[in-house]
């Protein structure tokens, strides 16, 4: 059994980031669920299964293997044994895994995946529903959240870095809207699991915010 540590909270809140850091850090497994999920996107797009046949996606998602794994230090997205890191970051496959994600057979698969990994290896995963529903054995759970404003801001600064003009009181608007969709949706709700540890970034680095994880994890051990 793997010492798993379950990440979760809103978006904008740096789950990806001090997750991968955790990782880093600890010589960990940083299980990118995103990138998992578009594998499994290009996995139907090769089998010429369509966006809108939802009982064919089904079917054939059962087929899929995909796991991650480390090769030269680099994270690496295996689908049926085959490197797939190139190839999961086009439009196409985002637009399929945006469309094929939220079937239940999907989400199925690829949290049984997800969960043979946290078995065999030592893991770090984020996302919305990790220590509630794929890993709700984990040894260390924490909530990461931050103000809606502070995200915004951080959004902000991001996007306003990549030359995007925005606005943002429209930024903080969609973040609240999207907290609202995620706390509400049917499966898998956003939510604090009830032994995960509240961590609030708004006023935290992201260094600060990891050694707290990281001093979760060593008082456990």
């Amino acid at each position: 059994m793997g010492f798993n540590i379950a990440i979760d909270g809103p978006a904008g809140a740096g789950k990806s980031t001090i997750a991968k850091m955790i990782a880093k850090k600890l010589g960990y497994i940083y299980v990118d669920t995103g990138a998992m999920y578009r594998a499994m996107a290009l996995y139907l797009l090769r089998e010429k299964v369509s966006s809108a046949e939802s009982e064919k996606i089904s079917a054939k998602c059962k087929e899929a293997d995909i796991s991650i794994g480390y090769e030269d230090g680099e994270q690496v997205v295996f689908l049926n044994g085959e490197n797939v890191n190139g190839l999961i970051r086009t439009e196409e496959v985002g637009n399929m895994a945006s469309a094929s994600s939220p079937n239940p057979d999907v989400r199925k698969k690829l949290v049984e995946l997800q969960q043979k990994l946290a078995e065999s290896a030592d893991v770090v995963m984020d996302g919305r529903d990790i220590g509630t529903c794929v890993l709700p054995n984990a040894q260390v759970k924490v909530y990461l959240t931050a103000d809606s404003r502070v995200r915004a801001e951080r959004r902000y600064e991001e996007l306003t870095a990549k030359g995007v003009s925005c606005d943002l009181d429209t930024i903080e608007k969609d973040i609240i809207e999207r907290d609202r969709q995620d706390m509400t949706r049917e499966i898998s709700p956003l939510m604090q699991a009830e032994d995960a540890t509240l961590v609030d970034s708004s006023y935290m680095t992201i260094d600060e915010v990891a050694d707290e994880i990281i001093g979760l994890v060593s008082s456990w051990k």
